[in-house]
């Protein structure tokens, strides 16, 4: 694979498939907040917390770096939740992300570097509205 205009591109005798770098980054977002532990995404460049059930903004903590044999490096930025051993919790990304890619987009992750930027003192995730908390105790 090889990267190609903003693309991880993988080509064969066949012809070749484009996988836009946000496809990849939104992928390994929700392996990423799938994670027991992790709170939100983190967007490193405003310092804000990204929202989970926003769409469009779903990959604004992840990264994508192509490495010339073809595999990709991920950088992904997040919260993590009081309570939890925040070693374990970017181990468990580590692994839930590079699986999702590699099954999901069929190339091949070398690394994931994991960016724990802070430590949420709140229980629900940003997109639980409050009377959803509520309603479910």
């Amino acid at each position: 694979m090889a990267e190609h205009k903003g693309y991880i591109r993988s080509a064969d005798e066949r012809g070749s498939v484009n996988i836009s770098r946000s496809v990849v980054s939104v992928i390994a977002a929700t392996a990423t907040v799938e994670v027991d532990g992790v709170y939100g995404l983190y967007q490193s460049a405003s310092r804000e917390l990204t929202k989970v059930s926003s769409k469009k903004g779903l990959s604004k903590g992840i990264k994508i770096h192509s490495n010339e044999d073809g595999s990709i490096v991920v950088d992904v930025h997040f919260i993590a939740k009081l309570g939890l051993a925040v070693n374990e919790v970017g181990e468990e990304v580590q692994k839930a992300v590079k699986a999702a890619i590699e099954e999901a987009v069929g190339v091949n992750v070398s690394a994931v570097n994991v960016n724990i930027c802070g430590i949420s003192l709140k229980k629900a995730r940003p997109q639980e509205a409050p009377e959803q908390t509520e309603k479910a105790k």
